[in-house]
């Protein structure tokens, strides 16, 4: 048992947590910014949740582009957003986020086999958003330590796919941009990229 490691602290939450952020110039500002949840354990029970920016920098854009969390689970989802995506790289201090819309979703469906392409559809009312990463790579596990995870307070064991291409789907319309590069844990992935088996354990 010598080999055994068992992290301090107590589990916050389980599940996934893919990724998409759309950029149509590398230099500039996301245009779309969407984080799923699929939450197996955590203090407000199970849930989806799909926290999704059309306008990161607008705190009250017009309807057709409003910024929606989408969820069968709103106290989690609030929880997460307030706790986790607002500490977010990409998510740090955007106006969106503050005027975040809470919306009941009906339904989530997961397709592809994770190996070459994959995706989340979400289901609500009128509304279907359907995330979708393509051009997977090689599967990696790492663990982040509280100091250098997105909260600055919890280790984070998951395990990542980066993936060359993917897709924000709304009612049928891409959203514009694309993934751009980024690193983590010493290998290079885009800002799209799949997250399974992930932990965050306060320390």
């Amino acid at each position: 048992m010598s080999d055994t490691i068992l992290f301090p602290g107590t589990v916050a939450w389980s599940g996934e947590n893919p990724g998409i952020s759309l950029k149509e110039d590398a230099a500039g500002g996301f245009t779309t910014l969407a984080s799923f949840f699929r939450v197996v354990l955590s203090p407000h029970g199970r849930g989806h949740a799909l926290v999704l920016l059309l306008s990161p920098q607008e705190e009250a854009p017009p309807a057709d582009r409003a910024n929606v969390c989408y969820t069968d689970n709103e106290a989690l989802a609030r929880w997460l957003v307030a706790d986790f995506v607002s500490h977010f790289g990409a998510w740090r201090g955007l106006p969106g986020l503050k005027g975040l819309q809470y919306r009941g979703l009906d339904g989530v469906e997961t397709g592809g086999d994770a190996i070459t392409a994959y995706s989340e559809t979400v289901r609500a009312g009128e509304t279907t958003v359907t995330l979708t990463w393509s051009g997977l790579g090689k599967p990696f596990c790492f663990a982040l330590t509280p100091a250098t995870s997105a909260t600055g307070a919890h280790h984070m064991p998951t395990l990542f796919v980066g993936c060359e291409r993917a897709t924000v789907t709304v009612n049928g319309r891409d959203r514009p941009g694309a993934p751009i590069p980024r690193e983590i844990a010493g290998q290079r992935i885009s800002t799209a990229m799949l997250a399974f088996s992930e932990t965050w354990i306060r320390a």
